[in-house]
């Protein structure tokens, strides 16, 4: 049993004081996803005696040792017998080490540059430390079941006791050391003497604290909504906030900001300063009697906040979990489905509608695209420079036309185990084309009105609204050409699209690397193939979007008829790569 692993006995204790979930026991990066139960098959029973204490009522108290082994019992469990996550945990741990080691040198390279300067940079830094720690196990939350406090809550425990187990359990990893190291690097950048150095580690332990003690604040009570499917929606989303933040340093280098950046840091280290992580950051630069105040002041924060993580884990033990709830759902044929004859065309594309519309998999793409080349079309105009012409126009809405394609290169990973349904039906080659056919309809149906509003859009900002029509042809002809390739790549290179989606992956546990190669496999080949149209248009020749559409449902066409076949005969293979548990 999974009790024998965290070295419990059922005879003591209340079941119903508190036992969090395994939010306080994260799987690290590549291991994620395995949860407490799963530990009964690799815990020997009876965790040890260093990890218990039995009390005098005959309770068996177990320490945070215990939940430190059976977070590494988990994490050698979920990588034995896959050579696929071995290799990712083992890049994992590499890529911790090389950036802990950077960041450690980066900080301790502080000390060459002005005390000022030195300061607000680590201001700036801690600050970004704490705000990472308090999202990114948000965004994490569908592919790491152990973040859940619910998966845990049956177990004898009490809840002061989980609590000082899931801290312990939380730093046990190669992220959260790596962060510690660089976090210990401001010590050797900033603090100054004998004083200023034992100062800088207390600093350096309460902001560490600080972090772990936020994250699990804000993942246990969010936890219940992040089980919804509003909540499952949010997390899909905020794929898009992550793009958006990908693309913030072109933005201010367009806006400007270039120019002063010391003035900037200043700016915002100002700001930051009387923030928790800023005052641990001049903590360490001032080493005095202000330090002593400021660490006062962080060790009392971090204990209030504690506390009301542990008030937080024992409100979300006991509380009704509303992913069980039903929900009323509207029976709608559609617009296609008046609008085409009944037959497998219509209803794949009435089905794909439907997914767009209410499953978070089917939204995130879209919104994606739009947020993408919105930020481009805008950063774009803002720049000074005045060269690009229409090019301005046509490259914002080529680039939207690419990524909405992007989204038909795995078509069948979200409908998962239910493709089986598809052998009952289809038994030739052009049973699976007009499957494909009513999938690209569906996507053509979004993407055609909304490439044509981006494009007005992008002629609006590049200064001459006239363009939008060359841009838009453009951009409807490039739609084609993924499609086509996406429809190839759907069939050679399938996966399984996880029902929880987070910012981190797209893909089932295993299956990273073919929807790495699937993605960029179908941005590779729509951007070659689309060079014919899109190239001549971006050089002012733009008489040649006329021939941008046909051009694209040649393609389309093209690519449906290969892999209808292809998929006739890949059946097997598809099913199996699309049905791996998320």
């Amino acid at each position: 049993m999974a009790g024998r692993d965290l070295g419990m006995s059922t005879a003591g204790g209340d079941p119903r004081e508190g036992a969090p979930g395994a939010a306080g026991v994260p799987a690290a990066g590549a291991a994620g996803g395995a949860s407490a139960a799963g530990a009964s098959g690799t815990g020997a029973p009876g965790a040890g005696a260093a990890g218990r204490r039995t009390g005098g009522d005959g309770a068996v108290r177990v320490g945070p040792s215990v939940f430190v082994r059976l977070k590494l019992r988990l994490i050698a469990g979920n990588l034995r017998g896959s050579t696929q996550r071995l290799l990712g945990f083992v890049f994992t741990v590499i890529a911790a080490v090389v950036v802990a080691s950077l960041g450690f040198f980066a900080m301790t390279m502080l000390r060459l540059a002005p005390a000022d300067i030195a300061t607000d940079v680590v201001i700036v830094l801690f600050t970004t430390f704490l705000v990472s720690w308090a999202i990114v196990p948000l965004l994490a939350f569908g592919l790491d079941d152990t973040l859940d406090p619910s998966r845990l809550s049956l177990f004898p425990l009490r809840t002061g006791q989980l609590a000082a187990g899931m801290f312990a359990a939380s730093v046990t990893g190669v992220w959260p050391i790596a962060t510690l190291i660089i976090t210990a690097g401001a010590v050797a950048g900033l603090a100054t003497g004998i004083g200023g150095f034992l100062l800088g580690v207390v600093a350096v332990l309460l902001q560490f604290a600080l972090c772990i003690v936020t994250s699990r604040l804000v993942t246990t009570s969010l936890s219940g909504v992040l089980r919804t499917r509003r909540g499952r929606d949010v997390l899909a989303v905020s794929v898009v906030f992550f793009i958006l933040a990908a693309q913030l340093p072109n933005l201010l280098l367009n806006g400007g900001l270039a120019g002063d950046l010391a003035g900037t840091l200043r700016g915002v280290a100002s700001v930051l300063r009387w923030t928790p992580p800023g005052m641990a950051a001049h903590a360490i630069a001032d080493g005095g009697a202000v330090a002593v105040a400021e660490l006062a002041f962080l060790a009392v924060l971090t204990v209030v906040l504690g506390w009301l993580w542990i008030v937080a884990l024992r409100r979300a033990l006991v509380s009704t979990d509303a992913s069980t709830e039903g929900a009323s759902v509207r029976n709608s044929k559609g617009l296609l489905a008046r609008v085409l004859p009944d037959g497998p065309l219509a209803a794949v594309a009435t089905k794909e509608l439907k997914y767009a519309r209410r499953d978070p998999r089917g939204r995130v793409g879209w919104f994606a695209a739009v947020a993408v080349t919105g930020v481009m079309a805008f950063s774009l105009s803002r720049d000074g420079t005045g060269a690009g012409g229409i090019a301005l126009a046509i490259a914002p809405a080529c680039i939207g036309g690419v990524m909405i394609g992007l989204q038909s290169s795995n078509s069948f990973g979200i409908d998962g185990r239910s493709l089986w349904m598809n052998s009952v039906v289809y038994g030739t080659g052009r049973d699976w084309r007009a499957d494909l056919a009513g999938r690209h309809l569906a996507v053509m149906t979004i993407a055609a009105p909304l490439l044509a509003a981006l494009s007005v859009v992008a002629a609006l900002l590049a200064g001459n609204l006239v363009w939008a029509v060359p841009a838009a042809l453009t951009a409807w002809g490039i739609l084609g050409v993924g499609l086509g390739v996406g429809a190839l790549t759907s069939v050679l290179l399938p996966y399984t699209v996880p029902e929880r989606l987070n910012a981190f992956t797209g893909a089932a546990p295993g299956q990273g690397g073919v929807a790495f190669a699937a993605s960029f496999g179908a941005m590779i080949g729509s951007g070659v193939l689309a060079l014919p149209v899109a190239l001549p248009v971006l050089l002012g020749l733009t008489w040649v979007s006329v021939l941008a559409v046909p051009y694209g449902l040649l393609i389309s066409w093209g690519g449906r008829r290969i892999a209808g076949d292809l998929g006739f005969r890949r059946y097997p293979e598809i099913l199996a790569a699309t049905s791996q548990p998320g």
